[in-house]
Parts: structure tokens; C-alpha cells; sequence
């Protein structure tokens, strides 16, 4: 029987993406996700609770993220849980779990103006349907107010 491994998260940037290349050429970006949950306990007081993700986002949707994203923008990142075994200098064997991100839209703001996307839904994912276009179909400003349906 086959399983389903699909994690979706909405959360903010812990720091700029960082894009690299792999020693076949692959480009790759990592970048870690803040996901916060709040509630109020039996006490009555506000508590808050943070989960960081390791995020890595492969070839295209990798430079747009590189591109578009910063620390602090909100994004909605859709994926595969993965976890890696490697060994650190000491020897010592580690793990690290990780989100190999297969949709990326821009939900924040970037700089002021409005966020593209970078996913399914007409902006970037993995897969081909979406690849060939230089810049996100939402990376333009706002719409003007006449603009607006209502």
C-alpha cells in the first residue's frame, strides 16, 4: 500500500534563503520557516508556541525563492518530509529533518509592495506545467482601487 508524505505550512522567514549549487550542478535553496501556534492555558495567561522547519527548495522554485523572499516574509510552502543522515567532523552520525519544498507562494509583502507566488495556482511549483516564466504571475504592485470588483 502506498503512503502519503505531504506537509503544508504558512509561517514567516527566519533568515534570508541562501541559494548554492551542488557539485553536479543542481541549484538548491534552504531557508528556515517559523510556524506559531497561540492559545490561552488553564491559568487564563496567553501562551505561544514556536516550531522552526528546515525548508529546501530544488531548481527553479529554488532561485525564485532565493529571488523573492527575505527574513520575516510570510509564505505558504507545500512539500515532502525528509529526513537525511549525515556525519558532523567528530564522526558522529546526525539527522536532520527537513521539508523538500514542492510549491512556494509569496503570501507577505516584499519591501511595501505586494508578494508574487511562486507555486501552483499560476506561479511556480515542480513540475512542468509552470516553468519557462522569469517572474512570478503576482509580482506586480497592488491593483488601484477602481480596479477592485466591488
Amino acid at each position: 500500500m502506498a503512503g502519503v508524505n505531504k506537509a503544508i505550512l504558512v509561517g514567516n522567514l527566519g533568515r534570508d534563503p541562501e541559494l548554492r549549487k551542488t557539485q553536479n550542478g543542481q541549484t538548491v535553496c534552504n531557508f528556515t520557516l517559523a510556524t506559531s501556534e497561540n492559545w490561552t492555558d488553564k491559568n487564563g495567561e496567553r501562551v505561544e508556541r514556536t516550531e522552526w522547519h528546515r525548508i529546501v527548495a530544488w531548481g527553479r522554485v529554488g532561485e525564485l525563492c532565493h529571488q523573492y523572499l527575505a527574513k520575516g516574509r510570510t509564505v505558504y510552502v507545500e512539500g515532502r518530509i525528509q529526513t537525511r543522515e549525515w556525519e558532523d567532523k567528530d564522526g558522529n552520525k546526525r539527522y536532520t529533518t527537513e521539508i523538500n519544498a514542492t510549491t512556494v507562494n509569496f503570501i507577505g509583502a516584499r519591501g511595501g509592495s505586494a508578494g508574487g507566488e511562486a507555486g501552483s495556482g499560476g506561479g511556480y511549483s515542480e513540475g512542468p506545467s509552470t516553468r519557462g516564466s522569469d517572474v512570478p504571475h503576482s509580482a506586480s504592485a497592488p491593483p488601484m482601487d477602481d480596479d477592485i470588483p466591488f
